[in-house]
């Protein structure tokens, strides 16, 4: 009796604990698995609540204009650095979590937050474009950003942008030959003709529904994430991932945790859980990711693990470019050219 005793009661201790506990997490849409929240709750008895955004710029200005009801958040790589700078974290020392031991070497120090003290990795990426080989002129187009930026008379209206300043404005001046993080006036000037000259072509600036707009055929080309590209295949299989010849964004998300958290205990705990490398394969297998902690790999879907798309090649690579932290004169140059694209 007290041996069944003593297993309930360690059954149901994370439930008494947290007993009533909540955590809010502010993440990109369609990026966690709703089970895997559910398995978190089961495990801690700590509810997730989610609620989503579609850019890192849309989440820095709810931050900004004072949002307080946000326990974890998912900014990329730049935006940790802007966020660290404008005091809008909360240290958290992840580097002294139990599970930190699992993270990757690559991604323990990264130039963003040298010291892992305000950020946790979450998945890891590149944007480049996917097309419908089925739909294009030819069934294949040439693996550049000339082919999304000045596409094929037939595509026209058939084609959708991130709505994303970095990600678009950072693949323009690639295309261009130029740096991401420009200061040049005349370039970003370059950088916006180009993205004009681009605009009769397009369909929208989206983020959101990405997948579901290509396996609906609703378009045929769509600037994309590598994790979106290969959850499109999966419904289309003439589907083509894109790494342009010019070069890519590669980024990566992270944990964090904004400051005024009204429970900080309790995202923490949240965080150290997914650094565990079977709860961030669930994730990965559902994301379409890779992630940075060490032994997810062997719960990773066989095709997660076989799709060129998440799995890139390795005469592929070269063609990755790290998001870089760009000095405020290039981020005003880049925002002037947003604004003036928008208009």
């Amino acid at each position: 009796m007290k041996k069944t005793i003593g297993i309930l009661a360690a059954f149901l201790a994370p439930l008494a604990l947290a007993q009533g506990q909540s955590i809010n997490l502010y993440n990109w849409s369609n990026y966690i698995p709703p089970e895997l929240l559910k398995q978190f709750e089961k495990e801690t008895g700590i509810r997730v609540n989610l609620d989503v955004y579609d850019s890192n710029e849309s989440l820095l200005a709810k931050l900004k204009a004072g949002a307080t009801g946000y326990d974890v958040i998912v900014p990329s790589d730049y935006m940790v650095k802007i966020m660290i700078d404008q005091g809008l974290l909360e240290k958290i020392d992840t580097y002294k979590l139990p599970n930190f031991k699992n993270v990757a070497d690559f991604s323990t120090k990264p130039p963003f937050d040298p010291k892992r003290e305000y950020s946790a990795p979450y998945m890891w990426g590149v944007t480049g474009f996917t097309y419908d080989s089925a739909r294009v002129p030819g069934g294949k187009l040439e693996d550049s950003w000339k082919s999304f930026f000045e596409p094929p008379e037939a595509l026209k209206g058939q084609v959708v942008a991130l709505n994303d300043a970095s990600d678009l404005y950072s693949a323009a001046a690639y295309y261009l030959g130029f740096d991401q993080c420009t200061e040049d006036p005349k370039q970003a000037e370059k950088i916006l003709e180009v993205l004009l000259k681009q605009k009769p072509y397009l369909a929208a600036y989206n983020s959101d529904g990405t997948i579901e707009r290509m396996q609906a055929k609703e378009v045929i080309m769509h600037q994309q994430w590598n994790g979106a590209a290969h959850r499109t295949k999966e419904k289309l299989p003439t589907a083509v991932f894109v790494y342009p010849k010019e070069g890519l964004p590669f980024w990566n998300d992270n944990f964090a945790v904004p400051k005024g958290a009204k429970n900080k205990a309790g995202a923490i705990r949240f965080i150290n859980w997914m650094m565990d490398p079977k709860n961030i394969a669930v994730a990965s297998n559902f994301t379409g990711y890779n992630n940075s902690i060490k032994g997810s790999s062997a719960y990773f879907d066989p095709a997660l693990k076989t799709d060129p798309a998440v799995n890139t090649p390795a005469n592929l690579t070269s063609r990755f470019r790290p998001n870089k932290i760009c000095s405020q004169k290039a981020i005003d140059l880049r925002d002037k050219v947003w604004t003036r694209l928008k208009r």
